[in-house]
């Protein structure tokens, strides 16, 4: 029993049905972990021991009677950008530590559905705006391969907990690159689906038109399992599409590699700051890839410099009129004494948002404002729809595109990058939200200093299945994605 962590998830599936260990057993097993091994992570905002114990103890009569789902009774830990009833839901954020959602997400009310055992809420940059997950207010959540370096972001308090054996998988959420660089960062897969694959209902907003819920795991086949529960319409989010939804686990074996044609933006290896490792390893994975049969064509992508500017105006300019609502009044932080109505909106939104929520704020306000929306803000839509059309463009030629995920392994703690450095490290994730198209990272290798690199593979709309079923493929050839950090390794 002491090895539970080390199970996949159908393992865990498999033991719980067959009765060689219990919900409870599991769940405790891990709070046990979480316990010992997450003061030294800080993956954790919230554990909800006492709630996940209940749930565990439903699931066991749940399976002992028969009414049980494949993943009844499996222990998850959620993104605390998804609200959840009657537990703190922060955003990783001071202005949201005192709220108690009245209800789910439709993302977690599904994982409910399911029977899944929710250990808790895990940190994230504040209100998803981040690749480091330093958060100025819940503390630095720490890289399980090596405590010294940040587990990547938004999503690094989901990678974290799944690389260091606090969970057998979480939710994350991806605006721009927030699923696939913390799993690169992590050594996890993770995948970004197709825009409006997943309900947004319940999940925080940062920039609309962009947020996508996604699983993260230790593998393809892991993620198929969640995304089978995550994934389909709620007629709750105008934005979730009304699309039939694959059964992706069935599914992880249909797309096969060979003749698979999986295109190479050659200016996608040819950007400044792209590590030599990085670049190595993901050269070695395509390689193995076309060992394997696939087709390696090289493509262009010629919009890949207006990626970062474009999504720099587009999602403040929509974080601007989301986060308009957290202004001290009804929920959520508020100053001490306000003198007027005006000190109570300075002081509530100047004390409760951390310095990039705030220059985020700014930039997209500035973008929306008179005189300049039409110069920043629209042309910056133009933009994107020529970005999309360069993929669909590329699409003609090929099934799949592969790029690194992120430019380099895991920044180290305090690096103190400028915000330009930050922005200029999702290069390669930022243009797959920006056209709404899925993608995933698939760890396949390390760096000089062991930390963990990842492939993405980017997929046309809805192409979920395919993306999962390449990545399972690949790793049932290699042997990444069986890595474990040392600290994962401790026995609680």
């Amino acid at each position: 029993m002491s090895d539970l962590h080390r199970l996949s998830i159908r393992e865990l599936s498999e033991g719980l049905a067959q009765a060689k260990f219990s919900s409870r057993e599991l769940t405790e097993h891990y709070l046990k972990r979480i316990a010992k091994i997450d003061t030294q992570v800080q993956s954790y905002i919230t554990v909800t021991a006492e709630q996940a114990l209940a749930q565990a103890d439903a699931a066991d009569a749940a399976i002992k009677a028969g009414h049980a789902t494949t993943l009844t009774g499996l222990p998850i830990a959620h993104k605390d950008i998804f609200c959840t009833q009657g537990i703190k839901t922060t955003a990783g954020s001071k202005m949201l530590d005192n709220f108690i959602s009245p209800y789910d997400a439709t993302v977690v009310a599904k994982g409910k559905a399911a029977g899944l055992v929710t250990l808790g809420k895990v940190n994230m940059d504040e209100f998803a705006m981040g690749s480091t997950s330093e958060n100025p207010h819940f503390g630095s959540t720490k890289n399980p391969w090596n405590l010294e370096h940040v587990p990547g972001g938004s999503s690094g308090g989901s990678a974290a907990v799944v690389a260091a054996d606090l969970a057998p998988f979480a939710t994350g959420t991806d605006t721009g690159g927030s699923i696939r660089q913390p799993a690169s960062f992590c050594g996890l897969t993770g995948l970004k689906p197709t825009y409006g694959r997943v309900s947004r209902f319940g999940m925080i907003a940062y920039a609309s038109s962009m947020d996508q819920g996604g699983p993260m795991a230790r593998s393809a086949e892991d993620c198929a399992y969640l995304m089978n529960v995550m994934a389909g319409h709620d007629a709750k989010d105008s934005t979730s599409v009304q699309k039939e939804v694959d059964d992706y686990v069935s599914n992880l074996n249909n797309t096969s590699v060979k003749g698979l044609r999986i295109g190479i933006p050659k200016q996608y290896f040819n950007v400044q700051g792209l590590d030599a490792d990085v670049k190595a390893r993901v050269e070695e994975s395509l390689k193995k890839l076309e060992e394997m049969g696939a087709i390696l064509v090289e493509i262009n992508l010629n919009m890949t410099e207006a990626y970062v500017p474009t999504y720099y105006l587009i999602a403040p300019a929509e974080a601007s009129s989301n986060l308009q609502r957290f202004d001290g009044v009804r929920y959520g932080y508020r100053c001490e004494n306000p003198v007027d109505l005006m000190d109570l909106y300075k002081r509530s939104r100047s004390e409760g948002f951390g310095t990039e929520v705030q220059r985020r704020i700014l930039i997209g306000t500035y973008a929306l404002s008179a005189g300049y929306y039409d110069a920043y803000y629209v042309k910056a839509q133009k933009v994107r729809r020529l970005i999309q059309q360069d993929f669909l463009k590329a699409f003609e030629n090929v099934d799949v595109i592969a790029a690194p995920s992120a430019p380099t392994t895991a920044y180290k703690i305090g690096a103190n990058l400028s915000p330009t450095e930050m922005y200029l490290g999702d290069i390669y994730t930022l243009a797959v939200n920006l056209a709404g198209l899925p993608a995933i990272n698939a760890p396949v290798g390390f760096d000089k200093n062991n930390l963990p690199v990842g492939l993405q593979l980017i997929g046309n709309y809805w192409s979920e299945s395919q993306l999962l079923s390449v990545v399972h493929q690949y790793q049932q050839a290699t042997d990444w994605h069986t890595k474990r950090a040392a600290i994962a390794e401790e026995n609680a």
